[in-house]
């Protein structure tokens, strides 16, 4: 569903009224809707009043937490859009508290039961150990130690059996130098550690590997519904079907050129040994 710049009901105040609606015909109480997205009672008490307006993140919990219909989804999604709350800068992050922003990531990692990370750059906070955390985080201006408990605390979700991980790294992710050798070491163990769960898949592909596209951008895919994307300033999400699609068709691209099993855990264990010799 899509709305024509003119048309009425493209406002916050429109936004607003409408998970109030929402809200109200469902029976349920903000403190209860609160405690199902992981955001605070205040955040939901802004929305609804139309003193701030959610990010598609926010929507997205929202609705699916309500049970929303459809064509209700899709218009709320459009009305978020048009509120310009796709992107999310970095700064709004820095002010509000880097670990409400783990909280959005537990209840986007919550509801999904398929994920893919495309991991150009670097290792992403679920496979992290403690150091490379906090060496990850290093450049925030911010306190960050909430921040890093809260992304340890995510990693739990790595055993929930019933959902499917895949992690598709380049060489570079890997063994970008975070953290000093003998760190960098034990992050990679700690990466062919994970790659035993059964239920996750770590995929690696190694450079001078042809691949005719080039790795542009850090992306997650939760199921079929929403990809977030990671940039040096902020992120965007996007939920619209076809922005999806072309972000599979390149995980797909990639994960042809990977190494999967024992392959990559030989090739990971090559890489901690020279981090140690």
């Amino acid at each position: 569903m899509t709305f024509e710049p003119g048309e009425p009901g493209q406002s916050k105040a429109d936004l607003a009224e409408t998970l109030r609606t929402l809200l109200k015909r469902a029976g349920r109480t903000q403190v209860w809707l609160a405690q199902r997205v992981n955001m605070s009672q205040t955040k939901i008490s802004n929305i609804e009043g139309g003193k701030s307006a959610p990010n598609l993140v926010d929507v997205e919990l929202i609705l699916r937490a309500l049970d929303a219909p459809p064509a209700l989804v899709a218009r709320v999604a459009a009305l978020a859009r048009l509120a310009d709350t796709e992107w999310q800068g970095k700064r709004a992050s820095w002010r509000r508290g880097l670990e409400k922003r783990q909280a959005e990531l537990a209840g986007l990692e919550a509801e999904a039961m398929t994920l893919r990370y495309f991991l150009p750059a670097m290792v992403t906070g679920l496979l992290a150990t403690p150091d490379y955390v906090r060496a990850s985080l290093g450049h925030s201006p911010v306190d960050i130690s909430k921040t890093v408990a809260k992304k340890l605390e995510r990693q739990s979700v790595l055993h929930d059996s019933a959902k499917q991980f895949t992690f598709l790294l380049t060489e570079q992710a890997v063994r970008w130098a975070m953290v000093p050798r003998a760190a960098m070491a034990a992050q990679i163990d700690h990466l062919i550690s994970i790659s035993h769960l059964p239920n996750v898949r770590i995929a690696v592909v190694p450079l001078g590997v042809a691949v005719g596209r080039g790795p542009m951008n850090t992306f997650t895919v939760y199921d079929r519904r929403l990809v977030t994307v990671e940039t040096f300033t902020g992120r965007m999400v996007f939920q619209d079907a076809k922005d999806v699609a072309e972000h599979l068709a390149v995980f797909d691209l990639y994960e042809r050129h990977a190494l999967f099993g024992d392959e990559v855990r030989n090739l990971l264990g090559a890489w901690a040994a020279t981090c140690r010799s």
